[in-house]
């Protein structure tokens, strides 16, 4: 039974072949969840790093200085490419991962089904060859007996001693052998007809049906395998595009940075509004001394140079100023920005009990057209404070009015002076002029990005490019256009819906004179 042997060892490396390709498949199923995994966790510390280093808007004003907003512009890009890698990392799960498992599962019963199939009929066909086997044992031994029988009845019936009893009971025994004899060689007869059938159509439709159907398995996990391995790419492939695109934003930002941008800020910020002090008279202390050599005492250079060094703070420590109401030890710049910003804030309050009042005073009709509303005379004494807080607050506002009206008085006249002596004297040379250094222009108070480009056709306007960034000097009063200056000092309006506005806070530091 070579044959028989030979069939089992095909199952138990078909057996063996194929689970070890249901292990490779699972095998390939681990590595894309973990590097789905490592996409997962790449794309929560990029977010994590970007929430890390985004600015507080609140407190961080850094965002006015282009160095700054490039760098939170790249923040913005990196989150996006964050994204992409958790875009990446779901379709892995999804469309790789997911599908495999699905399959590999499909495959494992698919694989029990045919093995099953193949160990039944083999046993099936062992079966009818013992059963053909025994059947010839069998008739191979009652031929035996009926030779035995056969000699035994010719024997007695030779011996002139045998009895004739004897000689009959021997001739029905050889007939009774020989008639079992001729049942057991049909017997054989028809079992070795079945069993050559079963042989013919084991050997040359059912096992070979079964090792097609396995190879059929086999080669289907081979090409899900193939799809699996560009549908991992082609995941990959998907996002390229966007991630490029984010890599040029990262780039664009880089060239936004504009240092002289920067330095222009700093310098409508910090700029103190002083006029560089005139040269220092010589004072002659020698007018007064006798001319004849004497013996009377000498002045210490060093006590009086002591003194001198004293008095002038400019070179020294500064003398610590006081903080006053109205501002008077700032600067003229800082001074007129800090009132200006005071009278901003005295004035949304101002409006505040303004609103209060009205509010107060429509509540007040309706308890008097309805008294089961309410009492009206338990509002007047709210009403009165409201109307005094209102008198305290247009007060303030007109002391801070007035103060502000000094300092652009005197700015006014210093300007007149500088522009009649630029008259008279060039720029040294070597030093560069900003265009905000010229007759204190409308100061700073924001930026703003052109969204479109708008020709500036009518009077008054200015023309500007999409993607240009401009200075707010004047917001939108209710008109819907805004007053902006270019870096080149060129003023004009703008439509507000064109442009997107940065509105500055006030600038604390120290006063710096540029």
């Amino acid at each position: 039974m070579i044959w028989l042997s030979q069939c089992w060892d095909q199952f138990e490396n078909l057996d063996k072949h194929t689970q070890w390709g249901i292990d490779f498949l699972e095998r390939y199923a681990k590595f894309v969840k973990e590097r789905l995994e490592i996409e997962q966790n790449y794309a929560k510390q990029l977010r994590n790093l970007v929430k890390k280093y985004c600015p507080k808007r609140s407190k961080d004003e850094e965002p006015r200085f282009t160095s700054c907003m490039s760098f939170y512009a790249i923040l913005n890009e990196l989150n996006d490419y964050a994204g992409q890698r958790e875009v990446v990392a779901e379709e892995m799960g999804h469309k790789v991962y997911g599908e495999l498992m699905i399959y590999s599962q499909e495959l494992k019963a698919e694989r029990k089904h045919h093995l099953q199939e193949g160990r039944k009929t083999t046993q099936y066909f062992e079966q009818c060859w013992k059963q053909m086997d025994n059947s010839k044992k069998k008739f191979e031994r009652e031929c035996r007996e009926a030779e035995k029988s056969q000699l035994s009845y010719e024997r007695l019936d030779n011996d002139i001693n045998a009895t004739k009893s004897e000689v009959e009971k021997a001739k029905s025994q050889y007939y009774q052998r020989t008639h079992l004899a001729d049942e057991s060689k049909n017997e054989y007869a028809a079992q070795l007809q079945n069993f050559n059938a079963e042989q013919w159509k084991h050997f040359h439709t059912t096992i070979p049906n079964i090792f097609k159907n396995l190879q059929a398995m086999d080669e289907r996990r081979t090409v899900k395998l193939g799809e699996t391995y560009r549908s991992f790419a082609e995941v990959e492939r998907r996002v390229v595009p966007i991630v490029s695109k984010c890599l040029e934003g990262m780039v664009s930002a880089a060239k936004a940075v504009d240092e002289r941008k920067d330095s222009g800020i700093v310098v409508e910020s910090f700029k103190s509004g002083f006029e560089p002090p005139a040269d220092f008279p010589f004072e002659d202390y020698s007018q007064n001394l006798s001319r004849t050599v004497s013996g009377g005492t000498r002045a210490d250079p060093k006590h009086s140079m002591g003194k001198a060094k004293n008095k002038l703070w400019l070179f020294g420590k500064k003398p610590k100023a006081p903080s006053l109401e109205d501002f008077s030890h700032l600067p003229p710049e800082q001074r007129r920005k800090r009132l200006q910003q005071r009278i901003d804030e005295l004035s949304k309050e101002l409006q505040k009990e303004v609103d209060q009042r009205d509010a107060l005073n429509k509540m007040k009709d309706v308890y008097e057209k309805n008294s089961q509303m309410g009492d009206p005379s338990s509002l007047q004494p709210k009403i009165s404070e409201t109307i005094c807080n209102m008198e305290k607050l247009r007060s303030e506002i007109h002391k801070n009015e007035s103060w502000l009206s000094e300092v652009e008085g005197k700015q006014s006249s210093r300007g007149d002076r500088r522009h009649s002596a630029d008259n008279h004297h060039h720029t040294p040379q070597g030093r560069e002029r900003y265009p905000f250094d010229d007759d204190d222009p409308m100061p700073v108070i924001g930026h703003c990005k052109a969204l479109y480009s708008f020709d500036g056709k009518n009077e008054g306007t200015l023309v500007m490019a999409e993607d240009e960034v401009l200075y707010i000097i004047e917001e939108d009063k209710g008109d819907g256009w805004t007053r902006a200056r270019k870096q080149g000092g060129e003023e004009g309006y703008v439509p507000t819906s064109y442009v997107e506005i940065t509105m500055e806070k006030a600038s604390k530091g120290a006063v710096t004179y540029i």
